[in-house]
């Protein structure tokens, strides 16, 4: 017992953390998966078998077949070539949507729970109000408003989801500046700017980095549906959304046109919300 307790106390933090994360196997499943879509996104010109735009019109809702594993869609495009390449544009959504987010959300959300009185109460208001708008209508307002395109898609979809970064942001800080540690810092007489940044902000990054991976799970939802709707990636290129879009009018006559982009969305969003909930687990420091 005292050799478990004496091991764990040499263990880093980042090491236990880590431990606590490979004792969970759904974690370690969708951590395994999202790895997976990101190394197809990145080798997509070398994994890809057709030009995902490229059409063959004796190929047309052919199904699937040695030539075509995944089949080919209305055009004889091969539906395996444009779900890989779609990954490209669901994976890039939910990344740089929710770095818009935290670019935003987390300067403002330690702005208000730091300075508090008059600028917490108008940063709380102006948050409060864009959240009583649902996100993802909130997000296709947005995206109708900017245009059509996979850049302004994650634009909105940052934009929308930035409300839920300031909250959590704003909680952590209020939380943190009442530490004891907090305290002492300010005794010793520590500009706030540092305060803030060198004694606060590290100590908060745990929960945003799970609310980070929860979110992508659902921007990539999101980016999904605008691609449905037409505001977001445009076609020919690929989208899984969009790819979605046109196999509902061919669902009796090729369903495979919307198995593997429905598949591929379904996988990747379980994927992230089973790391995000092992991550909730493997960084909060009352685990045991």
């Amino acid at each position: 017992m005292a050799a478990v307790v004496f091991e764990q106390l040499e263990l880093t933090p980042r090491r236990r953390a880590w431990r606590r994360l490979a004792r969970r196997g759904g974690a370690m499943f969708g951590l395994g998966v999202v790895l997976f879509f990101i190394i197809v996104a990145l080798l997509a010109p070398w994994l890809a078998p057709y030009d995902p735009v490229a059409t063959s019109w004796g190929s047309v809702r052919a199904a699937p077949s040695p030539a075509h594993l995944f089949g080919a869609d209305e055009l004889g495009r091969d539906v395996l070539s444009r779900v890989i390449w779609g990954a490209r544009a669901s994976i890039l959504a939910g990344v740089v949507s929710v770095s818009i987010s935290l670019a935003f959300g987390v300067p403002i959300g330690m702005l208000a729970g730091y300075l508090g009185r008059w600028a917490d109460a108008l940063i709380s208001r102006i948050t409060d109000a864009m959240l009583a708008c649902p996100f993802l209508i909130l997000a296709i307002a947005l995206a109708a408003f900017l245009g059509p395109s996979l850049t302004n898609a994650m634009i909105a979809i940052g934009i929308s989801a930035t409300p839920i970064f300031i909250r959590l942001t704003r909680a952590q800080v209020l939380s943190a500046k009442a530490e004891d540690y907090v305290e002492a810092a300010r005794a010793l007489g520590n500009p706030h700017w540092r305060i803030a940044l060198r004694h606060i902000f590290p100590n908060i990054v745990a929960p945003l980095i799970v609310q980070a991976t929860l979110a992508v799970a659902a921007a990539v939802i999101a980016e999904a549906s605008l691609s449905f709707l037409g505001l977001g990636q445009q076609p020919p290129a690929p989208s899984w959304g969009s790819m979605l879009n046109t196999a509902r009018n061919y669902v009796d006559q090729a369903p495979w046109m919307a198995i593997w982009p429905g598949l591929s969305i379904f996988l990747l969003v379980l994927s992230f919300n089973l790391l995000g909930d092992g991550l909730r687990d493997a960084l909060d420091p009352r685990h045991k």
